[in-house]
């Protein structure tokens, strides 16, 4: 991580626009993938790249550290919680449309916001949590057309959002003491840790998902790419979050559904209908929402202090 403090807001919010971009590669790459190679597999080619390469960048930068067996078995938490959240979006890639299914997992801001009430202890006031029921709402008017569609699939997405909001809840039990890309890089070889003893024994269940097979051709091209968008993507949100506080940035993630829309539409020809939209610009309204009124309570609170203090 960079030597730097939260005092570049234009050149963190440009690299933040970048991720935005940049994301939604990953999911065209496992989309890519998903016909022809296990979920199991996608999931081990994204964290296999991204742990190995982000640990030899910490190793590089000097901050790389040894975890003690509490911080170990928090990354293994982690990694299992952010593996599962990663094979359920892969497995609804394989039938949805990008588009479709971001929205739906983007009411992951709203989860962890009541996650974080129950869990943490986190104050959330009513308006936060009917900003969180009106976003529900909007997910579901993009769940139920999907649904008619693609049948129990359409949830894969919302069960993703609740693995990786849990995710989010154990990264901040974490505390800011571990750097970013040191983290990220345990996280991936955690989620390797788990997912090959899974992928040994995938043949005698015989559960397709994690039965492994040998890529071909393309697939190898795709499977790299899965991992290498997910390492450029992770350097790009970590290099802007040491730039600019989280609340200017938070906000700009929504516009990760708008490059997908984009993608999805170049490279597979998918377009939501209205009634996505619709719901889509319900998801963005409310999870900005949310953003901006946790954004205005921390300066309330970081004013009394002062006024406190003084």
């Amino acid at each position: 991580m960079p030597n730097t403090t939260p005092d570049s807001p234009v050149r963190g919010i440009a690299l933040m626009i970048a991720f935005c971009a940049f994301g939604p590669f990953i999911d065209m790459f496992a989309k890519l993938t998903s016909d022809a190679m296990p979920v199991g597999e996608i999931a081990l080619a994204r964290f296999g790249v991204q742990g190995s390469l982000l640990f030899v960048v910490a190793m590089a930068m000097g901050v790389l550290h040894r975890p003690g067996r509490g911080e170990m078995l928090l990354h293994l938490a982690r990694g299992g919680v952010l593996l599962i959240a990663t094979m359920l979006i892969v497995a609804a890639f394989k039938v949805m449309p990008l588009a479709d299914t971001l929205a739906i997992f983007f009411v992951m801001p709203m989860i962890v916001t009541l996650m974080g009430a129950v869990f943490l202890g986190e104050p959330v006031g009513w308006r936060r949590i009917a900003a969180s029921i009106v976003g529900f709402g909007g997910a579901l008017l993009v769940i139920q057309p999907s649904f008619g569609e693609f049948g129990l699939t359409a949830l894969l997405p919302l069960a993703a959002a609740v693995f990786f909001a849990t995710y989010l809840i154990l990264t901040r039990r974490m505390g800011r003491g571990v750097n970013q890309i040191t983290l990220q890089a345990y996280t991936g070889l955690a989620a390797v840790a788990l997912i090959v003893p899974i992928l040994a024994i995938g043949p005698t269940i015989g559960w397709q998902p994690i039965v492994p097979i040998i890529p071909q051709g393309m697939d190898w091209v795709w499977l790299l790419g899965v991992g290498i968008s997910a390492v450029v993507a992770h350097m790009l949100l970590s290099y802007a979050f040491a730039l600019a506080n989280i609340s200017i940035l938070a906000p700009l993630q929504y516009l990760e559904i708008v490059s997908a829309t984009v993608l999805g539409y170049l490279v597979f020809n998918d377009l939501p209908n209205a009634l996505t939209f619709l719901g889509i610009a319900i998801i963005v309204s409310s999870g900005i929402y949310i953003i901006v009124r946790e954004r205005n309570l921390a300066r309330t609170i970081a004013r009394a202090a002062r006024v406190l203090a003084v």
